[in-house]
């Protein structure tokens, strides 16, 4: 005999009729024929109150096993929504257990056709009960939702502590660059915030954390730091590119001004000192705020600023520091020829004005700080630079004493002058008696310097001939050349060139040059090393005979 199935013997009993005339349904439905009376009610009943999922149908008609089960789908859903997720629960399981519901109520309906509803409960009652129950999973569907929107609000909540902490750490960093990508990162985070979540309460919160941003980023700008503002206004000047604008609101322009501030503050200080963000190839700071912001107040002050630095350098040129004051000048004006703007950018030939005269005070203060050879740079750079100067003689004789200065100090204690001085000049001839040419470099009351060419037929001599018989034979004719000097102590160099006798050193000398004397010369070269050409000046007056080779 299987559970739910009666065996009846003999005829069929009637309904049984409780006290008062009702009728009691029988405790199961037949084994065969049509359902008993009431059996569409009880399916109805059945089967709502297992659409509420908690197997009350199943239970009313004592089909434990199968109660359980719903309970253990039930719960089962429980645990995979609670607690309530911003991304709730996933659809497969919602869709499954959905899949159980539907499949609950028709195994129930169809059940409780030859069923009796257990316990004291009609039918009809059951089946408002289940009408009522079906509001349980509505109401915590609506319950649950309303968990997953504070889920999710806590959520953007939490998003946007995580871009405040960014802000924060990034303005700990000691430059911009260094808290750069944390700025990016908390940027980000508003912007999706305030443009995807707006209505969120951390939407709402955005606009205010975008001016706790600017505050952050903006901090060396409200330092007077021009130099390290720069960069983070750059930024924020860029930052309507990629946030909403009415986002934004009145931050979107607000660093315009500052930024102008800050680049003309920055290149003003930095023009001409070197610096290596200050790029002649464009201007530096003062280029950009040309070509960035040309109609601000700040750009219009460009001009004069340039203007002022540039006198500060042309009157520091004539001061101590004129090699100082030039490189400054040099600076300036590679810088100011490189502005956008063309009227500031012809401010670059007064520079250049400024360069010219700083290059020759330059020259001439290392000649007097007995720094010969940058002297010789200097001031031979100037002459070949500056053809049409009226000081460029001057440049080459101060070059001259400078070199033979490098081997006889004597020779530059103090500048040749700008003018020879007037009177009387004496002949002073150069002749060379060696296989190879001679340029000879001399300073005094004059500079100059001769070249005398190498005589072909002529030799070595030894070191004790070479007095006796250097510019002495008979019928030959040295390469000579006759120069005037005023009276006046002089300084002489005896460079060597190459070739036959390329090992043949440089030799300085100094003599005396008396007014009314006739003057000779002769350089030969000998074969031992301490052996050196020289002039040979007579100590006696002898207005007729010339001196004697040496």
């Amino acid at each position: 005999m299987t559970s739910g199935e009666h065996h009846h013997f003999g005829p069929e009993p009637g309904p049984w009729h409780a006290p008062g005339g009702s009728p009691v349904p029988p405790a199961a439905p037949p084994a065969v024929g049509p359902p008993p009376p009431g059996a569409a009610l009880r399916s109805l009943a059945v089967g709502l109150l297992n659409l509420s999922g908690l197997g009350l149908g199943y239970a009313l008609m004592g089909r434990w096993y199968r109660a359980a089960l719903c309970w253990a789908a039930t719960g089962g859903l429980l645990l995979a929504a609670l607690p309530a997720e911003p991304d709730g629960v996933p659809a497969g399981i919602v869709v499954s257990f959905l899949v159980v519901l539907v499949l609950t109520a028709a195994d129930g309906a169809w059940t409780a056709r030859r069923s009796a509803v257990g316990g004291s409960w009609r039918p009809l009652v059951a089946a408002a009960l289940g009408l009522v129950l079906l509001g349980v999973p509505a109401g915590g569907a609506v319950v649950y939702g309303s968990e997953r929107d504070e889920a999710v609000q806590q959520m953007l909540l939490d998003r946007l502590e995580k871009g405040d902490r960014a802000v924060a750490a990034a303005a700990k960093q000691s430059s911009f660059a260094g808290g750069r990508v944390k700025y990016r990162t908390a940027l980000d985070i508003y912007r999706e915030l305030g443009e995807d979540h707006s209505g969120s309460r951390a939407g709402k919160l955005v606009p205010s954390r975008l001016k706790a941003y600017y505050k952050a980023v903006s901090a060396p700008y409200e330092a007077k730091d021009h130099c390290q503002a720069v960069e983070p206004l750059t930024h924020l000047r860029t930052v309507p590119d990629s946030v909403d604008a009415k986002l934004l609101g009145s931050l979107a322009a607000w660093p315009d001004e500052p930024l102008a501030e800050s680049l003309y503050g920055c290149g003003v200080s930095k023009i001409g000192d070197g610096s290596d963000t200050n790029d002649a190839s464009d201007g530096g700071e003062l280029g950009e705020l040309l070509r960035t912001l040309p109609d601000s107040a700040q750009a219009k002050q460009v001009g004069p600023a340039v203007t002022g630095k540039m006198d500060e350098q042309v009157k520091a040129v004539r001061g101590g520091e004129p090699c100082a004051a030039t490189e400054v000048l040099r600076r300036i004006g590679a810088t100011v020829a490189a502005m956008p703007d063309r009227t500031v950018a012809a401010l670059s030939a007064k520079a250049d004005d400024g360069v010219q005269d700083g290059v020759y005070a330059c020259g001439v203060d290392e000649f007097k700080d007995k720094k010969f050879t940058e002297a010789r740079e200097t001031l031979s750079g100037f002459a070949d630079t500056y053809k049409k100067d009226g000081r460029r003689q001057h440049a080459r004789d101060i070059v001259i004493a400078a070199e033979i200065a490098e081997d006889r100090p004597s020779a530059g204690k103090r500048l040749p002058p700008r003018q020879g001085p007037g009177g009387p000049r004496m002949e002073l001839v150069l002749s060379n008696d060696a296989p190879n040419a001679v340029e000879i470099l001399y300073t005094g009351p004059v500079s100059g310097s001769v070249e005398l060419k190498g005589c072909g037929s002529c030799k070595r001599y030894s070191a004790s001939d070479g007095p006796k018989l250097a510019c002495r034979a008979s019928g030959k004719r040295y390469p000579k050349v006759t120069l005037r000097l005023p009276a006046g102590e002089y300084h002489f160099l005896y460079k060597h060139g190459t070739g036959a006798s390329a090992d043949v050193d440089s030799y300085a000398s100094g003599s005396r040059v008396q007014s009314g004397y006739t003057y000779t010369s002769c350089t030969y070269v000998t074969t031992e090393s301490d052996a050196a050409p020289g002039l040979d000046l007579p100590s006696i007056p002898d207005a007729i005979k010339p001196a004697s080779t040496g």
